[in-house]
């Protein structure tokens, strides 16, 4: 399919919102793997699609009625749910 036949309206925005701890580099990957098989999958040009990192602490996200930080003893113990 040429790019001219593409459904380039739409313009596809990812956003992940994780703990902290990510390096730059896995960031760069996590973009670069999206950013290839959304406008694969989705039809539209890499340069439409537009990922956004929002890293929030322990102390301000919560489930099942109590904050993460609360979850777990230690701060880097992996959530095992």
């Amino acid at each position: 399919m040429r790019a001219s036949e593409r459904e380039d309206v739409a313009m596809p925005l990812v956003h992940i919102e994780w703990f902290p701890g990510r390096t730059v580099d896995q960031k760069r990957e996590v973009i670069e793997v999206l950013t290839s098989e959304l406008s694969r999958i989705g039809n539209c040009l890499p340069e439409t699609i537009t990922v956004i990192f929002t890293e929030v602490s322990r102390e301000n996200w919560g489930r099942n009625g109590r904050l993460f930080i609360d979850h777990y003893e230690y701060e880097n113990e992996a959530p095992t749910t």
